[in-house]
């Protein structure tokens, strides 16, 4: 029993770790723990209950006494971890896990919270949810510091509680206390957990009410209907965007869709491998979640169902999470989430095993395929991909369907589980007539298997009363016709350009020979450049070095001005040349070499000159863009716009610009845009994403959400009445569901380009949505019998393409052991022998010396991922280099253990030729898994 009881608490060492106050069941552990281990533990919760917690922890698994373990699950009972101590009973944290989300909330609003409320009498309310020594520490930190500091002292015991019901007694205590706007925001649009949900008394009938709250959108034509769905009460009509709460455990009272939904439901109904093609807007989730629970209801007596719905972005995902939650909140079904960062320390196989309805990205379960945590998707009954057009290619959603379709065509007998699409557009791809648009979308349907495309056909007038589809036009606008500034920067550019040229024949590492100044097409000029310049080769190595080196930093600095050109051609000059002070600013904290202090002074001597020229180089496109909305809001105050851009800078930019220009101001502009990248400073962390969006639900301020790609596919935002995109265009698909972010009546959908080749881009998109039509209607027409033959075909022409791949001997890995050098400054880093795996997808270096050829920083965001906890950023130490290597951090019982990216470096063989790998999966050398035996005698790790 010992090995599986200590596999088990590995698992869920996590969960454990962000709870347990180890100070609370020290003493009781005395048994079975010495007293000299305890001392030490004590001693460590001065650091942080978190860190306490981890060596509690590893002590715990130390464990051999006969009986430890029931002990432990024990004394977490006596000290009044209930939660805890019937999890570990049961190996059962999906009750825990289903508090993650209140966790998150209260996060969200803690620096409100602790502001306004008092302490004092918050607290002695929390007694069904907190423990009474934390009740203690929270009066007494309170009495010596203030209600604020007691404030912060309640946040985090209710951050670690593992009480199921502390989210009621929360909100039962803020309603008797009166706290009615710290209630507010803690319920948000989310409704309250509070003490009212709990089941009436048992009368002999159906105990089930089903109500809906909802929260105040712009009043807007009395003839606009919601897409949501009237619920059994009757309620469900206006603008509002309904919550839903039910007060049964025991079932749900199904929602009344409107007929034009039960209409695209219908073959779903049936048992169809369906997908239900629908505009944005016209409550597509709704059907599906109304598709789930009839699934559920309808599987024979002693068959369990097993959902599985996706969503391709995060945001989308929080948003199907909660909805779902909302939705099957209080019944005997289960509802687990889980997104990218979620599942790095989540048990997440054995979590789909134990719940009935899972809501993830589809990485994640492409992750369990691999790794074999789940088993097979015919574990699953219905399988729900929300914006199903992207099944094609390596997609993961077509990935997930490589598995389905393996077991459909080698094991006929297989269970599969049944399959529903979600899109408001199937798109077109490359097709250039109806009859190629045809064949796109049957393919698409072979991917998944479809039986059916359910469109609204008999209740049309009902589906174009409640979704409009907004009128879409296009603005082309005049550029500068001088811009000075401009020509300073080009001229920059040329003189950084002769520079490299000097140091090697740059215009020789290329092919792109079409790349004028401030285009896309120069950006990818540098990409090739410096790609070719990592791999560069020379006799002499010190000069090998110089040269890249060099090289880098000519074209990091182009790349830079080539930004600023972009912004400046969308933008205020001024914002454009704040985005290059800010990375020459941002340079001198840095390495700040020769040739960057070269570059810096080549800048600052035109610097006056851009300053003058920025007071007055006025942008066309702005004015344009400022009479639209000036337009708009002076015909309707209670506008709600949705402003696409295509880059952060952009977003950023404009946001200024609104801000500081008077007759816009009033908008105050909210944004959201896409998660931080490497290099990009600008990206949104999940959290800011979150609340930008609630800020523009909720908040009558905000009129105005500037958003990139982000928000232009699946999020629910408020019915919004204008949609402009500048210069923001994409293909059919993107024009489809950024169009229909417009969903009030009488909504305008404006393109805003200078550059006629957006403009006709756009016409051709409207074009294809009219072929995409007529395609869809005859598929649709299609005999069912030939249509489902023509798919089986497809299928077995895709899996014979699929197997005959297999076939190929996988690439040779060589043995040789090879040098890894720095990408920018070709310094010595490490040999390829001493790279070690870790969990497939992570990769440190063994070699005792390597830790002297980087230096470290403290990293902005420590955290931890697979058992690994990052604490550093390294660094090349060359002083004229620097680039970025990885990090560094604590793995197992190791301290200082690097991981490293493999594109910061070029592998240099035996014969001193060198390649470039920008993923580990591509490279040619082979590698051995992480030992942790071997890392302690040859790296010499302290533990912890």
């Amino acid at each position: 029993m010992g090995a599986n009881v200590k596999e088990n608490l590995k698992i869920f060492s996590g969960y454990i770790v962000n709870i347990l106050r180890p100070s609370y069941v020290l003493r009781s552990m005395s048994p079975w723990m010495s007293e000299s281990t305890i001392e030490q533990i004590w001693a460590e919760e001065a650091k942080g209950p978190i860190a306490a917690a981890e060596m509690f922890m590893e002590n715990l698994l130390k464990l051999e006494a006969e009986g430890w373990y029931q002990g432990f699950i024990d004394v977490l009972y006596a000290a009044g971890y209930n939660g805890l101590s019937e999890a570990l009973q049961n190996s059962d944290f999906t009750t825990i896990q289903s508090l993650e989300e209140y966790r998150e909330r209260l996060k969200f609003i803690s620096n409100y919270f602790k502001s306004n409320i008092r302490t004092d009498e918050l607290v002695l309310e929390l007694g069904g949810c907190l423990l009474q020594r934390e009740i203690e520490e929270i009066k007494e930190e309170t009495r010596n510091k203030g209600s604020t500091a007691g404030a912060e002292k309640l946040i985090e015991c209710l951050l670690r509680s593992d009480k199921k019901e502390w989210p009621k007694v929360f909100t039962f205590a803020l309603e008797k206390g009166e706290n009615k706007e710290v209630l507010n925001i803690w319920c948000g649009d989310k409704g309250c957990p509070s003490k009212t949900d709990e089941p009436m008394e048992e009368s002999g009938e159906e105990n089930s009410v089903f109500t809906v709250q909802f929260t105040e959108q712009p009043i807007l034509e009395n003839n606009f209907q919601s897409a949501y769905p009237v619920l059994a009460n009757g309620t469900g009509t206006g603008t509002a965007i309904p919550q839903f709460i039910n007060s049964s455990r025991k079932s749900i009272k199904e929602m009344k869709l409107r007929n034009y939904q039960e209409e695209l439901a219908q073959p779903a109904y049936n048992g169809k491998n369906t997908i239900i093609c629908a505009p944005t807007g016209s409550g597509k989730t709704f059907v599906s979640l109304s598709i789930c629970d009839q699934h559920l209801k309808s599987l024979p007596i002693g068959k369990k169902g097993k959902i599985v719905f996706m969503a391709t972005k995060v945001p989308v995902y929080e948003q199907q999470k909660a909805v779902f939650c909302q939705y099957f909140e209080n019944t005997r079904y289960t509802v687990v989430g889980f997104s990218g960062e979620e599942s790095e320390n989540a048990p997440v196989g054995m979590i789909i095993e134990n719940s009935d309805i899972i809501i993830l990205t589809p990485q994640i379960l492409v992750n369990c395929l691999k790794d074999g945590s789940v088993p097979s998707l015919s574990i699953f009954t219905l399988m729900v991909f929300d914006e199903c057009h992207n099944t094609i290619g390596h997609h993961p959603y077509n990935v997930l369907m490589f598995h389905y379709l393996d077991l459909k065509l080698s094991c006929p007998d297989s269970k599969l589980p049944q399959i529903i699409g979600l899109t408001a557009s199937v798109g077109t791809g490359k097709s250039r007539s109806t009859n190629d648009a045809v064949i796109y979308i049957s393919k698409l349907c072979a991917n998944l298997d479809i039986e059916e495309i359910s469109t609204v056909k008999h209740n049309v007038e009902e589906l174009e009363r409640v979704v409009y589809k907004p009128e879409k036009d296009i603005y082309e606008t005049k550029q500068r016709e001088r811009d000075p500034f401009a020509d300073v920067i080009k001229k920059i550019m040329a003189e950084i350009e002769q520079l490299a040229k000097s140091v090697y024949p740059i215009e020789s590492m290329s092919n792109i020979q079409n790349r004028p100044y401030g285009t896309k097409q120069y950006e990818q000029w540098i990409i090739d450049t410096q790609k070719k310049c990592s791999t560069l080769h020379l006799e002499d190595r010190k000069m090998e070095s110089r040269i890249c080196s060099t090289l880098f930093t000519y074209t990091e600095h182009l790349r830079k001005c080539n930004d600023c050109l972009l912004i400046n051609d969308d933008a205020r000059t001024k914002d454009a040349l704040e985005y290059l002070e800010n990375f020459l600013k941002n340079i001198r904290y840095g390495t700040f070499n020769e040739i960057e202090q070269k570059l810096a002074i080549l800048f600052e001597a035109e610097l006056p000159q851009l300053k003058e020229i920025s007071n007055d180089n006025e942008n066309p496109k702005l004015d344009e863009l400022q009479f639209i909305l000036m337009e708009s809001y002076q015909e309707d105050p209670e506008t709600r716009t949705l402003l696409f851009v295509n880059t952060r800078a952009l977003v950023e930019a404009l946001k200024k610009w609104i801000e500081e220009t008077p007759e816009l101001s009033f908008l105050k502009p909210e944004i959201l845009m896409g998660r931080n990248r490497r290099h990009d400073k600008l990206g949104m962390s999940l959290p800011s994403q979150k609340g930008a969006l609630e800020t523009f639900r909720t908040s009558g301020e905000s009129k105005l959400l500037i958003a990139t790609s982000v928000a232009d596919e699946g999020i629910d935002i408020p019915a919004c009445n204008l949609v402009l995109l500048y210069e923001y265009v994409g293909n059919v698909t993107k024009m489809i569901q950024v169009r229909g972010r417009g969903r009030a009546k009488d909504s305008k959908c404006f393109l805003i380009t200078s550059k006629k080749e957006q403009a006709v881009r756009e016409q051709n998109n409207l074009l294809c949505e009219t072929m995409m039509n007529e395609a869809v209607a005859q598929v649709q027409k299609q005999d069912k019998m030939t249509f489902l033959a023509q798919s089986l075909r497809f299928q077995k022409e895709e899996k014979k393409q699929r197997d005959f791949k297999k076939n190929f001997k996988p690439r040779e890995l060589s043995e040789e052991n090879k040098r890894l050098l720095c990408l920018k400054c070709k310094m010595f880093a490490c040999n390829t022998d001493d790279i070690r795996i870790i969990q497939v997808a992570h990769h440190t270096v063994i070699d005792k010396d390597f830790k002297n050829r980087y230096v470290t920083k403290h990293h902005s965001n420590p955290k931890m991922f697979s058992g690994y906890k990052k604490l550093h950023k390294i660094y090349c130490k060359n002083p004229k280099c620097g680039e970025d290597w990885g990090i560094s951090g604590t793995y197992l019982k190791f301290q200082d253990i690097p991981l490293i990216k493999i594109d910061k470096f070029v592998v240099e063989n035996a014969n001193g030729s060198q390649a470039y790998f920008n993923k580990w999966v591509k490279v040619n050398f082979r590698m051995k898994e992480f030992d942790s035996e071997e890392i302690q005698e040859s790296f010499s790790a302290t533990p912890e």
